[in-house]
């Protein structure tokens, strides 16, 4: 099992510093994921009213999902965003989509601030975009955001996103987007070698 310490992917992002992924724990984490998950602003996330030992359990779910993972994202070392990724022809999207080798499901949520910086959100889903196309066996990332997050439809389209159109999942009308490799380097700017 994976320590909280260890590291899986960092980038400096040119106005707002030190970004890295670290793998989650559920036990460790939880406290944290269930302040992040329940407040007003994690309402798309749909966990508004579950409790400590629900977020436990959910997230102990996909540490032992063999096609789920979820992370913990630090800025300048301090926790400040969750980031999930699947395998959307077993999770998620079966049966919704064609589904593609190479593509991975992403979701992610920022942490709740006092005090937002400008431009954090869009570092944050750059660095998570950057993570996953770090992995060479990422070919094309997919999303399935609510129909009616626009704030998220529009952070998706700043870093390559192109929607398919909405698809009907059992608790939501979702946004089916993709993002190839390509796109999200025209894009962001970001290159093979900067990814």
């Amino acid at each position: 099992m994976s320590t909280t310490a260890e590291t899986l992917y960092t980038r400096t992002d040119a106005a707002l510093g030190g970004f890295a992924i670290r793998p989650l724990d559920p036990f460790a984490d939880a406290e944290l994921l269930h302040g992040w998950v329940t407040h007003p602003k994690a309402s798309f996330w749909m966990m508004q009213d579950a409790s400590l030992p629900e977020v436990e359990r959910e997230y102990m779910r996909i540490a032992a999902h063999e096609h789920h993972d979820a992370f913990i994202g630090l800025h300048e070392g301090r926790p400040a965003f969750l980031m999930e990724k699947y395998d959307p022809s077993r999770l998620e999207l079966v049966g919704l989509y064609e589904a593609q080798p190479g593509d991975v499901g992403m979701h992610f949520l920022v942490a709740p601030s006092e005090r937002p910086l400008h431009g954090f959100t869009r570092a944050v889903i750059t660095t998570v975009m950057a993570a996953l196309f770090a992995d060479p066996e990422t070919e094309r990332v997919v999303v399935e955001p609510d129909v009616e997050n626009t704030a998220v439809h529009a952070l998706n389209e700043a870093v390559g996103f192109v929607p398919d159109g909405p698809v009907q999942k059992p608790e939501k009308t979702a946004l089916l987007s993709f993002c190839t490799r390509a796109q999200f380097e025209a894009a962001t700017g970001l290159t093979g070698d900067s990814i």
